[in-house]
Order: C-alpha cells, then structure tokens, then sequence
C-alpha cells in the first residue's frame, strides 16, 4: 500500500527543513565566523576555543531548564502553537542580528541565546508530532521529518558555503560572505516554518481548569512522579539517554578523528555533506520498513548498527575510512533519531506531550555532555583517542538492554 502524507504532515515536516539550516550553520559557518571576530579582537585560539565551549554549555544548561517549563505551559490549551511561533520568531531574528555584530562577545551572547531559542523551538516541534498524524502513522512521518530535513538543509548550506569559499574571489569579502550567510539562514528558518504555523491546531491538552493548568511547576513534579511510576517510559528514557549519547559522541569526535587522520576542512565539508545526502534516503527506507515491521526491531537494529560503527572506529587507521565512517553514520542517524521520537509519542500521554518531550530533551543534552565528558577522560587516562572511542560501544549497548526491557514493559501494559 502506497503511503502519502497529509497536507498537514508535509506542512510539519516543513519545520524539520527549516530548523536544520540553523544546525548546519551551527556546526560549519558560525564558528567560523566567531572565529574570525575573536582573532581580530586579538583572543587566543586557547581562549576563544574555550569561550565558544562556555556559550554551547550555558545554553544546553538554559534549555535543560527551560524546556521542560515551556514544554509543560505548551500542553495548555491553545498555547502551543503560540509559544511555538514565538520562539521561532525570536530565534531567526536573532540569527539574522548575528550577521551584523562584530564585537565578539556580543556575538557569543547573542548565539547562546538564539541556540536556546532553537532548541527550545525543536521541544514544541517534536511534542506536536501527535496532533498532526496518527499513530499509525507517526514512524513513518517522523522519518519523513528527518529525512527531508537532512536534504532540505544541504540547500541554503551549500549556497552559504560557497559563497564563504569564493568570498575572495568573487570581491565580496569573507567577513560579507558570513553575514550574508546568517541572514539567508535566518530568512530560511523563519520562511520555511510559516506554512506550519499558519495550519497547526493542538488537538490534545489540559483542559483550562484541571489542577494541572493552574501550577506549572505542579504539573512538572507530578510528570516526574508519573514516568517514576511509568516503566516503560522510564526505562525507555534510560535506554535513549545510553545510546543517543553514543550517536552524539561519534558525531563530535567525528572531526577530530578526521583531522588526525590528515583530513583537512574542506574534506571535513565534504563528508558532512557526504552524511546528508546518505541520510536522505537512509530515513525515508526506515519510515518504510516501520509500516510493515516491528519499530521495536527497527531501532534496535540502528542501536546496532552503531554499536558497529563505534568498534570500527576504534579500528580507524587510514584517511579513507573516514568515509565509511560518514556513510555508515548517514545511513542509521536519521532512523535512530526519527523512530525514537516516534516511539516515544506513542508511549506518553499525548495531553502532556510538550512537558514529557522536555524530559526527552534533557536525556538527549545531558548525554552528549557526560559521553564526550567520559570520552576525553578515557583517552587522556590511556593517552589513546581510540580507547576513548571504545566506550561508545559500551554505551550502546547499555541502550540495548533498556530499551528492550522498556518495549517489554510496553507489551505487558496492553
């Protein structure tokens, strides 16, 4: 049977084009830019590296906190897509800004900003996967998010990166080339977001009235207290706090194994693109697979995967298994990551989905902070990067065994 999505699903998986232009930039182009301004205002390559590090952890610290506050005033009736708007205005302005400061720590501050604004932006996002479709539906449209977000964002990417590469030649200037890059992301995120926001109605929340509605912060402890209660939920945000934590720490010490291997910047680009584009179909075959099989099976099989990619890594000695790395990575990401949000749509209750999607956040930045943590110990103990490497297969396969007691939790509770 032939799937198809709604004009409300293609309108949802819009955003995921939208958002990860930002997440692009994020991890190419800004930091170059930043680069660039704290250099002219004389900051050591120690001290800038070092402030840059400072603005990325006091924002996943800000959202640690917020996104479960904002997450739980979302379940309100009739706020979510408010709120939801709201934080994406306010973020693609300050991206737009971004790309007309140039004193540096304005700039940092600014950017630490508008990362919470986005990421906050990606809580609500994931939380109205079920007002938008059925749960029958929700793997294979969450794959569909992922997957066209992978490839949708190659598009201002791409233009942005060349026109930084030929800035020189072109006469444009390398600084112009940057700003000009930030406000075609900024356009893009906000642009690309609009036909959501203009069709988007919450279809599940807490009635105006219930107990709930009245304290936020009761509704947060009383949430908390329900996935103590909830096994499979419980066991279920254990499980994806492991193994999303190794899919992080592959992706961070991606590039530093690259660079060790005699990769320079521009192969760097290249392989993330690389990455992307295997992600595209990559995601979409997963959404496919989920409609005829178990997506119990589905992501146990990319934790998995991972877990393999992890010991090759370990094994990693020469420039062109860097590639394999890239592939390997591009074709189980955008699987691992959709089928999870999915999954867990499924086993929360949907009228508190925005204040339970904090909850996912948290795991999910509270990992790629004690994995790479754990990660650069290990290495430094042994004073070998790869033994540092070999304990992301050791947090996959932690994820393994808890997701799997969760799905089994889920079985016994129908």
């Amino acid at each position: 049977m032939k799937f198809h999505l709604t004009p409300l699903e293609k309108k949802w998986v819009l955003y995921d084009v939208a958002n990860s232009a930002f997440t692009m930039m994020v991890s190419t182009i800004i930091p170059i830019y930043f680069n660039a301004l704290a250099k002219s205002a004389g900051i050591s390559e120690v001290n800038y590296l070092a402030y840059w590090g400072y603005a990325i952890s006091i924002s996943t610290l800000i959202v640690a906190i917020l996104g479960p506050t904002v997450g739980a005033a979302s379940d309100r009736k009739g706020r979510k897509k408010r709120i939801f708007t709201a934080v994406i205005l306010a973020g693609s302005i300050l991206c737009l800004l971004l790309g007309f400061l140039r004193q540096w720590l304005i700039f940092l501050l600014v950017f630490a900003v508008a990362k919470t604004f986005y990421s906050v932006s990606l809580v609500i996002y994931d939380s109205t996967l079920c007002d938008i479709t059925t749960e029958d539906r929700m793997d294979d449209v969450s794959s569909q998010g992922y997957a066209w977000g992978y490839i949708g964002s190659c598009v201002p990417f791409i233009a942005c990166l060349l026109m930084v590469l030929t800035a020189d030649k072109t006469g444009l200037g390398q600084m112009n080339a940057l700003t000009l890059s930030l406000i075609i992301t900024a356009v893009w995120w906000l642009v690309v977001s609009m036909p959501l926001l203009k069709v988007y109605e919450q279809r599940h929340y807490i009635a105006a009235g219930d107990e709930a509605d009245r304290n936020i912060g009761a509704e947060l402890w009383t949430s908390l207290k329900e996935i103590g209660r909830d096994r499979k939920v419980l066991l279920f945000l254990v499980a994806f706090f492991f193994y999303i934590d190794g899919v992080y720490m592959i992706i961070d010490m991606s590039t530093a194994y690259g660079s060790a291997l005699g990769l320079g910047s521009t192969d760097m680009l290249l392989a993330l693109l690389v990455t992307q584009f295997v992600a595209f179909p990559s995601a979409i075959l997963m959404g496919k697979l989920s409609r005829t099989k178990d997506p119990v099976t589905l992501i146990t099989i990319c934790i998995a995967a991972y877990c393999g990619i992890a010991i090759f890594a370990f094994f990693m000695t020469q420039a062109w298994q860097f590639w394999v790395l890239a592939i390997g990575v591009g074709m189980f990401q955008g699987g691992i990551q959709a089928l999870s949000r999915s999954y867990f749509t499924k086993i929360i209750p949907q009228e508190k989905s925005g204040a339970y999607f904090g909850f996912y956040d948290i795991c999910g930045k509270g990992a790629s902070f004690i994995g790479t943590t754990m990660m650069g110990l290990v290495s430094q103990l042994t004073g070998k990067v790869n033994y540092g490497v070999g304990v992301i297969a050791i947090f996959f396969i932690i994820g393994i065994v808890f997701f799997r007691m969760s799905a089994a939790s889920a079985k016994t509770q129908r």
